[in-house]
């Protein structure tokens, strides 16, 4: 019998906060891409991407959450089964293999891990949490789960992304609570593996990092991306340029500005004065994500809940990172803003979870 509470507590303050991003996100789209001649413009693509993930959320609502816990460890198996077809027969662009030409649809299996890895996680720590904190032996299993895909992809290569599943998941695990020593552990490991991983790096990649800490080394190379993005975001001044008007963008000196570099577009034509309506926004969203959290009616909800809210913020600060010069370039969109059919899906799915745990709040 359908349970009429689980409409009256539907949770339209989050829904309503992330329609607002988003269509903010297809304006800009509209004002950085008016210039290049399509059949389809990449703002009618988003809004039928948009679209589609609304429909995605809502189907997601419509399963109770705790069904997923059973089925954790099957969809690692499928993602990582995703991620070995993608090394091996997958869609190559721009020296990069991460994509499963499906016909009408480009699936990028290293973004569907993202919410496999929340729901996996959620699953372990809800059944094997530990009162004094975790130590390390307590993190084998984790470390496992979490290396295998973090490895997959950063062989298409993708350190995007790899990066993002790290962080994710190590986000899920502070929140579950870790000893320590295991802290102290940890840092010095990922300190060693950042020092080993350089050599493991490829050129291009050695490069955007020399580029991140001297982007005037190769202003018509490597440092173009970063010089004109920092442009771009200065040159809006306090009420920016306005709608459609922003000189580096509709002259076409920026760059991946439908993409990684979209909030570049937003900060030169709506100046600081728009960056900062925008970024409450985002704030708003991440609050409310761990809002829902708190609230949640066992520990499965709560994980599920702190890993997609990790999710979001990651993307969030590695992207404005980049965008304006903090952060080396490493591909990371920002959420519902940033042009891409898996990433708005996968952000949509995320947020049909939030909603899913959030509506049940009330169920034990």
């Amino acid at each position: 019998m359908f349970d009429r509470r689980l409409i009256t507590h539907f949770d339209w303050t989050l829904l309503f906060a992330v329609l607002i991003i988003a269509g903010i996100g297809v304006l800009n789209l509209y004002s950085a891409t008016a210039s290049w001649d399509m059949a389809t413009p990449y703002y009618l693509k988003q809004l039928s991407w948009m679209g589609a993930g609304l429909l995605v959320a809502l189907a997601v609502c419509t399963v109770d959450y705790r069904h997923l816990e059973h089925l954790a460890f099957f969809f690692y198996g499928v993602a990582v089964a995703l991620l070995l077809y993608v090394i091996l027969f997958g869609k190559t662009s721009m020296g990069a293999t991460r994509w499963i030409n499906l016909g009408f649809f480009n699936l990028q299996p290293s973004e569907v891990m993202k919410i496999v890895m929340i729901i996996t996680l959620g699953r372990y720590f809800s059944r094997k949490g530990a009162v004094r904190g975790l130590s390390l032996r307590d993190l084998g299993g984790p470390l496992l789960l979490l290396g295998l895909p973090a490895l997959l992809i950063m062989k298409q290569p993708d350190l995007g992304t790899s990066l993002m599943l790290i962080f994710i998941a190590g986000t899920v695990v502070l929140f579950v609570g870790v000893r320590r020593a295991t802290l102290v552990s940890l840092a010095l490991m990922g300190l060693s593996a950042v020092a080993g991983g350089w050599f493991l790096l490829r050129d291009y990649k050695k490069e955007r990092i020399r580029t991140f800490l001297d982007p005037e080394r190769d202003p018509f190379g490597s440092g173009y991306h970063i010089i004109q993005s920092k442009i771009a975001v200065g040159s809006g001044g306090f009420f920016g340029k306005g709608f459609m008007k922003g000189t580096q963008s509709q002259l076409s000196f920026l760059p991946e500005r439908h993409t990684d570099f979209a909030f570049s577009v937003f900060a030169e034509e709506w100046g600081f004065a728009g960056c900062l309506a925008l970024l409450l926004l985002y704030l708003f969203l991440v609050i409310w994500g761990i809002y829902i959290a708190r609230r949640a009616s066992d520990h499965f909800g709560m994980a599920l809940a702190i890993g997609v809210v990790a999710m979001f913020f990651w993307h969030i600060v590695v992207n404005l990172g980049m965008v304006i010069g903090l952060l080396p370039v490493v591909g990371v969109p920002l959420p519902l803003f940033s042009y891409g059919g898996t990433s708005l899906i996968t952000t949509m799915i995320g947020t049909g979870l939030l909603l899913n745990v959030s509506m049940r709040r009330f169920m034990f």
